[in-house]
């Protein structure tokens, strides 16, 4: 089993698979890397290197009592990134993972990130709650965030439900691979 281990000593477990350039896959809540095998398996077969981690607190990785929350899930992933010694890789995140991919580009920058697909995405602090009065009603966060990143693409899917990632795969894979190559 392929993993790391965190400054903390939280051991994260990750899926490396394939060859060429790099897809960084971040999952949802409560899911673990299992959850984008229908990806992985779909653009490792046309030539990508696929990797795909369990969130700390998920899956096969430990499960400490701290750091289950955005600023450790970035930096776990930056480690991971780090590891691998990944350079211009595409980061895909759904749910949670998008909000970890965003938080991830924002504490450590864009130098070893050629793309980002945030599909479902949870993005930190977009949210209207009670701590965030001026955020956003669910479902707008897309609208906004696509507005405010440069070069972005919003891309709607009509009536699919939130893990369209796995009923929709076919549909989703497409997608993802015409972004990728563009």
């Amino acid at each position: 089993m392929s993993t790391i281990t965190m400054k903390d000593g939280t051991r994260i477990h990750y899926k490396d698979w394939g060859a060429g350039q790099s897809v960084v896959f971040s999952h949802g809540w409560p899911l673990s890397a299992d959850a984008w095998e229908d990806q992985m398996v779909f653009l490792a077969d046309r030539g990508y290197r696929c990797i795909a981690h369990d969130r700390r607190g998920h899956g096969r990785s430990d499960q400490p009592w701290n750091g289950n929350e955005m600023d450790t899930y970035a930096d776990d992933l930056a480690a991971l990134v780090e590891k691998l010694d990944l350079k211009k890789a595409i980061h895909v995140g759904h749910s949670t993972g998008g909000g970890e991919v965003a938080r991830y580009i924002g504490r450590h920058g864009t130098k070893r990130v050629a793309k980002a697909v945030l599909i479902g995405s949870v993005t930190p602090l977009m949210l209207q709650t009670a701590a965030n009065p001026a955020g956003l009603p669910t479902g707008a966060s897309a609208m906004l965030s696509s507005k405010i990143v440069k070069g972005a693409t919003l891309k709607i899917y009509p009536g699919l439900p939130h893990g369209m990632c796995s009923t929709n795969k076919d549909q989703i894979n497409s997608d993802l691979l015409a972004f990728i190559k563009e």
